[in-house]
């Protein structure tokens, strides 16, 4: 009996570094990625982060939390809505990150409901 595909190829038995020239390559492939995606030392060291959007120090857990679960209520109608717009796969794409959204909406929600209310001193 015949078979209707031929057999795949096997393994090459060849290391990359056989020759000293693909060493020399995978050295040079391996500085460039370096050079482009890992942070220099000396960066990161002198690095300071942008203020220009800072949350203030003082600000209250539970603000921030309703702030928090404000805007993921927002983005998850905007998606919602970016999603009836749109045909599959892209839909299931949008729709998929509303659930995403909508989850982290409903761990802040419940942190929300966690969190006790410290009242502060009334102003006479």
């Amino acid at each position: 009996m015949k078979k209707p595909t031929p057999n795949p190829p096997g393994p090459d038995d060849i290391s990359p570094y056989e020759s000293t020239d693909s060493k020399k390559f995978h050295d040079a492939a391996e500085r460039a990625l370096d050079h482009y995606l890992k942070p220099n030392v000396t960066t990161l060291r002198f690095h300071k982060p942008s203020t220009m959007f800072q949350v203030a120090p003082d600000q209250d857990s539970e603000s921030l939390l309703v702030h928090a679960c404000e805007s993921l209520a927002q983005a998850s109608l905007m998606t919602s809505d970016i999603a009836s717009h749109i045909d599959l796969p892209q839909r299931r794409t949008i729709l998929a990150i509303q659930q995403i959204i909508m989850l982290a909406e409903l761990a802040v929600n419940r942190v929300l409901d966690n969190v006790e209310v410290h009242s502060s001193p009334t102003h006479r």
